[in-house]
């Protein structure tokens, strides 16, 4: 019997973080409590709150999930994930900047070459470039799970364009809304800046060329995207423009935007689009969503592109397992978050060690995302471990494996009552002249009963995520 951190109980007491919320459940009938949750759902459903499952037919727009049972923070708490988080964003930033340079890291034998230079997300084309102050991931999402008091781990990197803040900030606006009593009994800690300051963060980091206010742009795929409501949530947020690739084109040494009063200079883009579209000269050839030329001016510093194109490279899942030695290497630090203990199939003994326990193991596609390409082994049946196996014996170097965590549960409102769910953190890291980021994240709850899969994708929901002022 696996015993799970309770963030809210600890032997039989409630932690200090969640003192005022026992008296408001308690308070809480269950006729209020199901009214309090269908206005939630009105709420989310008049916002446009939505998220995208493609492949299973119907129509994929989905309602996303929301429990009203905050989780929280203590100061303390935070102050430690804080500088964990802008630790780890700096080294990944580093090593960015590095590998599409000299290649220090690599040279010093710390990290496999073939690993980076082969990498499907290396993309060869940035080699040589240097993004205006040096930085490539300009929002960091990284994923942490805890496993008990004082016990954090880094469970992915998410450096090239992570979704969800946009529930961030509308989980937060809800609770604002339906719960004011509990911000006035409680000192909880503002997210609602986080759209300023990833203005000025994107701002900031504005080509060399642009001699005025900076005009900034939220390149989105269209709204056929699954995470359209986010990009422009967070255009409107921020008072910039949303465009699409045909929206913009390129003359001379200056990318350009269609306006009614005329063409418009663009000095920085904030992508919400993969490398593979966005410049048809450059990468896909078929692409209808980018820029053509857009590579050229951005190479010849013209255009700021957020997060730099081949960013990817540093989330990758296996080079995931060399982060630590990148804070050794790059800062000289030792790293204040740990890793998953983490698997490589590319090698062979530890291939050999995850095969022989696939039914314990966590096994994730390299390039993976939103929960699918995953096996949770415990949680499977004999048949999807087969399956599993023979996809890892097939392909080894696609595969790594991490062991079943203990992953901490928050109270959440279920139908029977009120009961513990296993969650994950997403806080967003903006790196730009100065790092920065918000006292909370994203808060993803797996909802069903027993699970560990959080992916909204998979049937997991949100939750506001409070910080307690000291």
């Amino acid at each position: 019997m696996i015993n799970y951190f309770n963030e809210m109980m600890e032997n039989g007491a409630v932690r200090a973080p969640y003192a005022h919320l026992q008296g408001w459940v308690d308070q809480m009938p269950a006729e209020l409590r199901n009214l309090k949750q269908a206005e939630a759902e009105a709420l989310f459903r008049r916002i446009g709150i939505t998220f995208a499952v493609y492949g299973e037919g119907g129509d994929p727009d989905r309602l996303i999930p929301f429990d009203m049972f905050p989780r929280v923070f203590s100061g303390r708490e935070w102050t430690r994930l804080e500088r964990g988080i802008k630790q780890r964003a700096r080294a990944l930033n580093a090593f960015l900047a590095d590998v599409y340079d000299r290649g220090e890291i690599v040279r010093a034998g710390r990290i496999p070459a073939k690993l980076v230079y082969l990498n499907d997300a290396y993309e060869k084309v940035v080699a040589g470039i240097k993004p205006p102050k040096g930085v490539y991931s300009h929002i960091v999402g990284i994923d942490l799970v805890r496993t008990g008091p004082d016990d954090f781990f880094v469970l992915e990197d998410n450096c090239r364009t992570p979704s969800g803040v946009s529930y961030m900030l509308e989980n937060r606006e809800i609770m604002m809304r339906m719960f004011p009593e509990l911000f006035s009994t409680n000192h909880i800690q503002p997210v609602e800046a986080y759209p300023e300051i990833l203005r000025q963060t994107l701002a900031s980091v504005a080509p060399e060329k642009c001699d005025r206010e900076p005009n900034v742009v939220i390149l989105t795929p269209g709204h056929f995207n699954s995470a359209y409501y986010e990009h422009s949530f967070l255009a409107d947020m921020m008072g910039v423009e949303l465009v699409e690739g045909q929206d913009l084109f390129v003359e001379g040494e200056f990318v350009w935007m269609r306006t009614t009063e005329g063409p418009r200079k663009v000095d920085v883009i904030y992508r919400r689009i993969d490398d593979a579209f966005l410049d048809p000269l450059c990468f896909r050839p078929d692409s209808m969503l980018g820029v053509p030329g857009l590579m050229d001016v951005y190479r010849s510093g013209g255009v700021s592109i957020c997060s730099a194109p081949g960013a990817g490279v540093a989330d990758d899942k296996a080079v995931y397992t060399f982060v630590p030695e990148m804070v050794r290497f790059y800062l000289g630090e030792e790293p204040i978050l740990n890793n998953v203990p983490t698997w490589q199939c590319a090698k062979e003994d530890e291939c050999k060690y995850v095969l022989d326990n696939l039914g314990e193991l966590v096994v994730k596609e390299v390039h993976g995302s939103g929960g699918y390409g995953m096996l949770v082994g415990p949680k499977s049946t004999k048949e999807q471990i087969e399956i599993f196996r023979a996809k890892i014996e097939a392909d080894p170097d696609n595969y790594i494996a991490q062991p079943t965590l203990a992953l901490s549960t928050v109270p959440s409102f279920v139908e029977e009552g009120v009961a513990p769910r296993h969650v994950d953190l997403r806080p967003y890291c903006l790196v730009g002249e100065r790092i920065a980021l918000v006292p909370g994240g994203l808060t993803r709850v797996a909802l069903r009963e027993g699970s560990l899969v959080v992916n909204s994708s998979q049937g997991g929901g949100v939750k506001d995520t409070w910080v307690l002022a000291e």
